[in-house]
């Protein structure tokens, strides 16, 4: 998967290059940003995107930096950040992860959009392992009817490698299928429905999984800069290679609802978020539930 980010690097570095000739005639713009965010968690909770898990208390700490360029109906971007996580309590290590994407977008037919991107994981934690490196590739295809509905197809290919374990490190792959549709009623006003189906394949046989998830969000103004969004979450987990007691495969199933309050004001993002975890399994000792409060703070540049 190396092969397909270091070309689109490549490929948005060259056009970068080239910019400033291109600028003299109003045809392509550079727009540089950067961002910084402050996260307090109360949580006993695991992350749908990153699998990042969090059980206690913990503070974390986000920077990222990026570039776009925009032109002629195409829309690049490079982006890097990095995630500081400070796990709060004796005994339980920090963590951290970094994560480099390079995006590509260009117009095609009326309301049609297609993005091409490749991103790179380092050190991070997955549901199948603790210490993860990635590298993925995917594919977007938009279709926006004025503005009021919006539906989005993607596909994404993940190559992952496992280190941290007694053993040598083991790798593994497979598909992410994503699909969306979005209801606008007005500005900053949403209804929106989310499926996604993955799976992960390795030699390992602890580390191979599937997973299915659908969730409905709905978005509301309350002020020009404040908005709540109640959300509900469903995901099923099946691991191939880890059998409960009974000698079944290891199902799960985690159900989550949410509330959140976003507050954009200027260039301030203040976002407070309350989940309830409920946590089912065929394997009686790993169920659970609890909750997840986050609030965070964050400044782009």
């Amino acid at each position: 998967m190396n092969w397909l980010l270091t070309g689109m690097l490549a490929a948005v570095l060259g056009i970068a290059v080239s910019a400033p000739v291109a600028a003299q005639d109003s045809v392509w713009t550079l727009e540089p940003d950067a961002r910084i965010e402050v996260q307090a968690v109360s949580a006993q909770t695991t992350t749908r995107d990153e699998d990042l898990i969090i059980d206690g208390e913990a503070v974390s700490l986000r920077g990222q930096v990026g570039a776009a360029l925009e032109g002629r109906g195409m829309r690049f971007r490079l982006e890097a950040d990095r995630i500081e996580v400070f796990r709060l309590g004796n005994g339980r290590a920090d963590i951290a992860r970094d994560r480099f994407t390079a995006t590509a977008e260009t117009d095609l037919a009326q309301g049609w959009q297609l993005q091409v991107q490749g991103r790179h994981y380092d050190d991070f934690v997955t549901v199948e392992a603790a210490d993860t490196d990635e590298w993925q590739g995917s594919a977007r295809l938009t279709w926006e009817a004025r503005r009021q509905h919006r539906i989005r197809l993607q596909g994404t290919w993940r190559e992952r490698e496992y280190a941290g374990s007694a053993g040598p490190e083991t790798t593994g792959q497979g598909p992410r299928i994503d699909a969306q549709y979005r209801r606008r009623f007005g500005a900053y006003h949403y209804l929106a429905f989310d499926l996604r189906a993955e799976g992960i394949r390795s030699d390992d046989p602890r580390r191979g999984y599937q997973r299915q998830s659908a969730g409905v969000a709905y978005t509301r103004p309350l002020t020009p800069d404040l908005r709540v969004r109640p959300a509900l979450e469903v995901i099923r987990t099946r691991f191939d290679g880890r059998l409960t007691d009974a000698g079944e495969r290891r199902r799960d199933r985690l159900i989550v609802p949410e509330v959140e309050l976003l507050w954009w004001k200027d260039k301030w993002r203040v976002e407070a978020e309350a989940k309830y975890i409920g946590f089912q399994s065929n394997e009686a000792r790993r169920e659970r539930e609890g909750y997840r409060l986050t609030l965070s703070v964050g400044y782009a540049f």
